[in-house]
């Protein structure tokens, strides 16, 4: 496929999922009880205990979190993150305003509403965008984490302890039933987004054979600040090669991509790492 053909349906990709995951919001999950989780959820929170418009809350609490991922995760987490968050905006403004209802129970609609985000979500992030702050916050953990001690960690524990927290809060705050509403949300969406991204949250081992590993070493190097295992390799028809070996999150595995598609001649294959042992 073109290059610039497959750059334009990935942010077409992003553009669709945003707006399906604004539609599950707006219209099948608060009209039900129920709310989105990571930072959409705290927005939602002050929404209902303020009455303030939904998309200003999603506004003003993201946006502190798109300028620090902006500023940790540089150059290739921007444009899509930013397409993404804005798109899901707006789609929550308009269709915060449009009467929609599902004739339905409650647990029934919300398990809908958490198929649709999960799928909206998914084709977020398969293309390399982002709508929800918890993810980035948790990226920039880790990331700082590897920076201080040069251990890779999964993102999974940070994620699950910031929604425990959201969804404490909506225990406390709105009510008993809303709260479990809500995890079933965040279950149903997070099962859908580990089948379509080979679980989000993992780390990813990515193995790179090249013939010239200097500029690719360097790259990874500069932008991630991750280092590589070089390994001494020979194909068949290629002959003498380097084979390299780095692990990254889920985010960061577009940054390699990218790095890896400016580079000719070199193959590549992705692994979900589950655990490393120390």
């Amino acid at each position: 496929m073109n290059k610039k053909l497959k750059v334009l349906l990935s942010y077409l990709a992003i553009v669709l999922g945003a707006l399906m995951a604004s539609f599950s919001v707006a219209c099948i999950l608060l009209p039900n009880d129920a709310i989105d989780y990571g930072t959409a959820g705290i927005a939602i929170l002050i929404s209902k205990m303020t009455g303030y418009s939904l998309s200003l809350c999603v506004l003003f609490v993201f946006l502190p979190f798109l300028i620090a991922g902006i500023i940790m995760l540089g150059k290739y987490f921007f444009a899509k993150a930013l397409i993404g968050f804005a798109v899901y905006t707006l789609g929550l403004a308009y269709f915060e305003k449009i009467p929609f209802e599902l004739n339905t129970e409650h647990f029934l609609a919300v398990a809908f509403g958490g198929a649709i985000l999960g799928i909206g979500l998914s084709l977020i992030l398969r293309n390399g965008g982002c709508i929800d702050g918890s993810e980035i916050f948790a990226n920039i953990v880790v990331h700082q984490i590897y920076n201080k001690t040069g251990k890779d960690y999964s993102i999974s524990y940070i994620l699950i302890g910031f929604n425990l927290i959201v969804y404490l809060a909506v225990f406390v705050l709105i009510s008993r039933d809303s709260a479990m509403l809500s995890l079933l949300v965040y279950i149903i969406a997070t099962a859908i987004i580990d089948h379509f991204t080979d679980h989000f949250e993992a780390i990813k081992q990515i193995t790179i054979i090249t013939k010239d590993p200097d500029r690719i070493i360097w790259q990874i190097k500069e932008d991630l600040n991750k280092t590589c295992t070089i390994i001494n390799s020979s194909g068949v028809i290629a002959g003498e090669n380097k084979t390299l070996i780095c692990y990254v999150n889920y985010f960061e595995l577009q940054k390699v991509k990218t790095i890896i598609s400016e580079n000719k001649g070199t193959f590549s294959t992705v692994s979900t790492i589950e655990e490393i042992l120390r």
